[in-house]
């Protein structure tokens, strides 16, 4: 098994457990380290990080650096460096924010505004 295939083994057995996690971009003006908490799914293979429509620090922090920190609390502690993608497929963007685990949003904001105008991106766990 190679070593990115375990931490992506890894990865998701946490965010099965929790989905909360902390992530570190570079401030795109700044060049500065900044975390923040945040929710992330593991969805089609696929560990998915996305947000309610509107401005995001973070979004726009991983357009200009992708290269981010992925800090996990529970069930066990571990870091992990990933690269960031933006996700702009729409069937995928429906069949996320369709499923049951990220219904929350769907309580904040109409479906058709989410797959048009959340900000979402994947992380790809990279092996250093």
């Amino acid at each position: 098994m190679t070593d990115n295939h375990h931490m992506r083994r890894r990865l998701a057995t946490a965010l099965a457990r929790s989905e909360t996690v902390d992530i570190t971009t570079i401030g795109r003006r700044s060049g500065r380290p900044r975390r923040i908490e945040i929710w992330m799914f593991h969805f089609e293979d696929l560990f998915v990080v996305t947000g309610t429509p509107g401005r995001r620090d973070w979004m726009a922090n991983v357009l200009a650096h992708p290269r981010v920190t992925v800090h996990v609390h529970h069930p066990e502690r571990f870091d992990v460096v990933a690269t960031a993608t933006l996700i702009e497929d729409d069937g995928f963007r429906r069949r996320f924010f369709s499923a049951r685990r990220p219904a929350w949003y769907r309580t904040q904001v109409e479906l058709d505004r989410l797959v048009d105008h959340a900000p979402m991106i994947a992380l790809n766990p990279q092996t250093e």
